[in-house]
């Protein structure tokens, strides 16, 4: 689990840094600068595949890095085989945001949902061939996640330049090479504010979550603790996912309505979708103090790791009621051209007290205080 999720947050880098093109169409689409569209998109790319390139050599050299991080060997050897896999994967996530972006900017999200949907199925019936069937195992399932991630990418890019967006895409063009800096600044500013990927999760966050795993990875007992971790944040992930539509949509309008000079709307729009998710959050917080114990048997049966579930229950069901608003009010950010802002308080918030506070935690639970 260690590798899994420190591999897909270096993934999930990208879509922070692909933020920056929702802002921009955001902007242009609600002026009605309908050319701009697809010079942000194809300059979004050269931005992306840059990062790209750097991001390698994590994916090629995965297993001495976790090493020297204080990982065990069975950890990280698997870890540099999953990592090479998911090279593809990283090229992949390049064309998804942004596609997925400059059509949500257009509000064309049908066309997403289709894809997403064919994808999903696709996916679901080459893992259960793949490693059920035909017991291919780790690279069975990793084989499924290539083409889950490619199939709709193809979808985009086809609907994007044959015809789907005529307004908006007028073809490649040379001034995707111009006034590149704008774009690698805001794109920097948007990943390290944010990073939400299937789980829809900040960058910062992302990468809070895989330090504070580390740690639990060097813990006594850290096979029950990284399960009983595990378990918590995919489970604050899969809640999570129904903020995404909240984020999204509080981002498209956002941007669009100020790109038109609508400033009532622009407030309008933030409260129904901070007050709207806040309340499915309350909800969802109520439900799960509720469960604690019985959370964990959803993931595994050993009644040991359901035990450390149950304890870190109230501590999750307050994080989720918290994320329910946060993602939605970093989103309106995004489309306010705020993401610096937002930078600044996330790393204060997560590396100057939540990081410190981790680790002292940690390290008085291993000396027993």
């Amino acid at each position: 689990m260690v590798d899994w999720i420190f591999l897909i947050d270096v993934l999930n880098v990208h879509l922070g840094m692909a933020s920056a093109l929702e802002t921009l169409c955001g902007q242009a689409y609600g002026a009605k600068q309908y050319h701009m569209l697809g010079i942000y998109l194809q300059r979004s790319w050269i931005v992306l595949f840059i990062c790209s390139l750097f991001l390698l050599p994590i994916f090629i050299f995965t297993t001495p890095l976790l090493k020297v991080l204080g990982q065990e060997d069975k950890i990280a050897e698997m870890a540099g085989v999953i990592g090479h896999w998911l090279i593809p994967v990283m090229f992949a996530f390049m064309m998804t945001f942004t596609c997925q972006m400059f059509l949500q900017a257009q509000s064309k999200n049908m066309i997403i949902s289709y894809l997403a949907a064919f994808s999903i199925s696709i996916h679901l019936l080459l893992s259960w061939l793949l490693t059920v069937k035909y017991k291919f195992g780790i690279q069975g399932a990793l084989t499924s996640t290539i083409l889950a991630y490619w199939i709709p990418n193809l979808g985009q890019l086809m609907f994007i330049t044959c015809g789907g967006c005529r307004e908006t895409w007028t073809g490649f063009s040379h001034y995707a090479f111009k006034d590149l800096w704008p774009v690698i600044k805001l794109s920097l500013s948007s990943g390290a504010m944010l990073c939400w990927d299937s789980v829809v999760l900040d960058s910062l966050e992302l990468w809070y979550n895989t330090i504070l795993i580390l740690l639990t990875g060097n813990m006594k007992n850290a096979e029950v603790s990284i399960d009983a971790l595990a378990i918590c944040l995919n489970v604050n992930g899969l809640e999570m996912m129904i903020s995404l539509g909240f984020l999204a949509a509080a981002s498209v309008r956002v941007s669009n309505e100020l790109g038109s000079g609508s400033s009532k709307a622009v407030k309008f729009s933030i409260m129904v979708t901070v007050l709207t998710s806040f309340a499915i959050g309350l909800v969802l917080f109520v439900f799960f103090l509720l469960l604690r114990g019985r959370l964990a048997y959803v993931f595994t049966d050993s009644q040991t790791v359901a035990r450390a579930v149950a304890n870190l229950s109230p501590l999750l069901a307050f994080s989720i009621l918290l994320n329910s608003t946060q993602p939605v009010l970093s989103r309106v950010a995004v489309g306010a051209r705020w993401q610096s802002i937002v930078a600044y308080v996330n790393i204060a918030s997560y590396y100057l007290i939540g990081i410190p506070t981790g680790s002292f935690a940690w390290l008085c639970y291993e000396n027993g205080s």
